[in-house]
């Protein structure tokens, strides 16, 4: 089970290990419990959508080809032959130089090919309807089928369900959906120095921070984060709290004991399981170097540094990603996918080479655009975390950027 010690990884060495990880096994969820879930399967759509052919406007349905060339100064004119109202489906084939009264919504009848909006149009009384302008055909109509058809994939297996997409699987006629599970994240903080958010605290304690915002980030990852508590720097306190949060869980969250020191109990608590596994214990970025990862049966199990900094970076970078990947998000690895402003960098920032830096940016603006602006401060520091907007990741060959320099900030709101 051993898998060598504080062997550093690259980050791309230690994202691979994350892909080796299965999404987790489908279910189906109504479309109110669908937003930001992944699909487990492709949606066929049973019918077309829209089933006929239907106008996006006010106005008249025409056949196009009898306004060819109509504009202001060359007016053109269409006898009136229906007003439809929009639960009417017509029964009759639009005459040559003939229109249609239509509303948004409404069926085109058979020979209409657009739509001409009202705005666009006079009614000179006696059936007689002005029109000046010229449609092409399809203006502001929409076709049968044009969003879906029937038999063919409306949504592909792995499409994460935005408002959107949900929209359109009850256009459909679904009502729910197979959908990946949402990931269950235990959590658990070690440390005899910790004591609950509640508590009073006396010299050599610290509130437990960590517990609190890796649930958060869980969260909004899509995940369902269960808090199991404070555990001491114990050996057999923590190998019984590691083996009933891997029993309760799909992920495993360990904050604190990775680093390498007289009291590193994590890595050892992990191999006391059945079925562990150590993959990595090192990742080659700052902060964070002194990461854990570990397979216990087919669930993965972190050691998270204790410094906050230091795990909320880790869990950005990787353990939502891999969360996100457990509940079907194909793309979830891409780094194409962080949310980023371009801005140059308010001065300079030197860097270790070999290791990627994750530097904590505030943004500020002068005249010319955006700076970031880094935040110099201790990965125990919770004050630059608040007073980051986001973080620029220096690469690993870099020794530093300098002032000016152009960079993207991965926002953090």
């Amino acid at each position: 089970m051993q898998g060598g010690f504080f062997k550093v990884l690259s980050p791309g060495e230690f994202t691979a290990l994350l892909r080796g990880f299965a999404p987790l096994p489908p279910e189906e969820a109504p479309l109110a419990a669908l937003a930001g879930r992944a699909l487990a399967r492709d949606v066929t759509a049973r019918e077309d959508l829209p089933l006929v052919d239907r106008s996006c406007m006010d106005g008249f349905a025409v056949r196009a080809r009898d306004l060819f060339g109509a504009t202001e100064a060359n007016p053109a004119y269409l006898e009136l032959m229906a007003e439809l109202a929009i639960d009417v489906q017509p029964d009759f084939e639009l005459a040559p130089g003939h229109c249609a009264a239509i509303v948004t919504g409404g069926t085109l009848p058979r020979g209409a090919d657009a739509v001409v909006m009202v705005e666009h149009t006079a009614d000179l009384g006696a059936g007689t309807i002005e029109f000046r302008k010229s449609p092409a055909p399809a203006d502001n109509v929409m076709l049968r089928g044009e969003d879906a058809r029937a038999g063919h994939t409306a949504l592909a297996a792995g499409t994460v369900l935005r408002p959107q997409e949900i929209g359109l699987l009850a256009a459909l006629g679904f009502e729910a959906a197979t959908v990946r599970a949402r990931p269950r994240v235990a959590i658990l903080s070690t440390g005899d120095e910790l004591v609950p958010v509640a508590a009073t605290v006396r010299p050599g304690q610290v509130r437990d921070v960590n517990s609190h915002t890796l649930a958060a980030l869980a969260r909004a990852a899509g995940a369902e984060p269960v808090l199991h508590g404070l555990v001491p720097d114990e050996a057999r306190a923590l190998e019984a709290a590691l083996a009933a949060a891997v029993a309760d869980s799909d992920v495993v969250l360990v904050s604190g004991g990775s680093s390498v020191g007289v009291r590193d109990l994590t890595q050892a608590a992990i191999e006391a399981q059945p079925d562990a596994r150590i993959l990595a214990h090192g990742v080659a970025i700052s902060p964070g170097k002194p990461t854990i990862l570990a397979r216990v049966g087919t669930k993965a199990v972190w050691g998270l540094p204790g410094q906050v900094t230091s795990a909320q970076v880790v869990m950005l970078a990787f353990g939502c990603p891999l969360l996100r990947h457990l509940a079907g998000d194909a793309g979830a690895f891409d780094p194409a996918r962080r949310r980023t402003v371009r801005a140059r960098l308010a001065r300079n920032v030197h860097s270790k080479p070999g290791r990627e830096d994750y530097v904590r940016v505030a943004l500020e603006r002068d005249g010319t655009g955006a700076l970031a602006v880094p935040l110099a401060g201790k990965s125990g520091l919770l004050r630059t975390l608040v007073q980051a907007r986001g973080l620029v990741c220096i690469p690993a060959e870099s020794e530093g950027m300098d002032a000016g320099a152009a960079v993207d900030v991965w926002l953090l709101d």
